[in-house]
């Protein structure tokens, strides 16, 4: 099976894939304050009730974060704002937030998670502690996803391997039991199918009940690939990536997830208990190229068509 999709397009390169269209409905979408002021107009490239996380980058000051949360909220989007541990001071700065959020925005969903930084600005160090807090569930929100991490992730399990990733699914899973709101794994991207189908499964086989959301890297060029491939820790799928940049025709192409995609529906429709439940798109080309490239696959129609 190719990993990566590196065809040119021609008339006939997409043929409709029922089984994709199924697959994409209702994915979910990934933006950045600074991301979302380049789009003039969402409902013009997502469709109606899309749900949007927002991803929380160090440095980003809670303003942005809430103005852009107001903003697709407005436009009738389920907003899912990151609420980064490690960048959060203390729970008096989490209870701020979470009322800044629910005041001006109201939001009711959060993605709980550690956070990219190697180090803790404050008394979190990781998304179990903030929602051992109870802050959430006493605001009401309806909806607490986790990260998920297909390959691994090295800033909780230094040393290699998958021991504290898999503990923490094993404890957040056990929550589930102790919150109102509706949890659900949201995982870092990948590029193969056969690898991410053998960690759900395992996830699943390990008594983690929880749907998960599987991360797509969207259509985008290969250098942009790497470098947001190596700022996020990826795995293996790196190495493959490096291999590939060193052939100058491919270099050229954008890759588009397609094989990928389709592997995973061709997979959920034979399996219907399978846990993936979702696509999760990171952008990684930008949102309207990601949003254009779902929205085709999924035989999906912007919010705007309705109007």
């Amino acid at each position: 099976m190719a990993l990566l999709n590196f065809r040119r397009k021609t008339d006939d390169a997409h043929r409709p894939d029922h089984r994709m269209h199924d697959f994409l409905q209702d994915f979910s979408i990934e933006v950045m304050p600074r991301t979302a002021e380049k789009v003039e107009d969402f409902r013009a490239i997502l469709p109606e009730r899309t749900r949007v996380y927002i991803a929380h980058i160090d440095g980003t000051p809670i303003e942005e974060m809430v103005a852009t949360a107001k903003r697709l909220a407005a436009d009738g989007f389920q907003v899912m704002p990151h609420f980064p541990a490690r960048i959060i001071k203390d729970e008096a700065t989490l209870t701020d937030w979470i009322a800044r959020y629910q005041g001006e925005a109201n939001v009711s969903q959060g993605l709980i998670l550690a956070g990219g930084v190697p180090d803790a600005v404050g008394e979190f160090d990781s998304s179990m502690q903030l929602l051992e807090t109870g802050l959430f569930d006493k605001a009401g929100f309806t909806h607490l996803h986790i990260a998920g991490h297909p390959e691994g992730n090295k800033d909780i399990d230094p040393k290699g391997g998958t021991v504290n990733v898999d503990s923490a699914l094993k404890w957040k899973s056990a929550f589930r039991e102790r919150t109102n709101a509706e949890m659900a794994i949201v995982t870092q991207f990948a590029f193969e199918a056969e690898p991410i189908i053998k960690w759900a499964n395992a996830v699943q086989a390990a008594g983690v009940g929880l749907p998960i959301h599987i991360g797509i890297a969207g259509p985008a060029k290969l250098q942009t690939l790497i470098k947001f491939a190596v700022a996020c820790g990826v795995g293996p799928s790196l190495r493959v990536l490096q291999k590939r940049a060193m052939d100058v025709t491919k270099l050229v192409l954008p890759y588009e997830p397609d094989d990928v995609v389709s592997a995973l529906a061709a997979h959920k429709a034979a399996n219907p208990g399978f846990p993936i439940t979702r696509v999760h798109l990171f952008p990684l080309g930008g949102i309207r190229t990601g949003a254009e490239w779902a929205l085709s696959r999924g035989n999906l129609s912007p919010a705007a068509a309705s109007l």
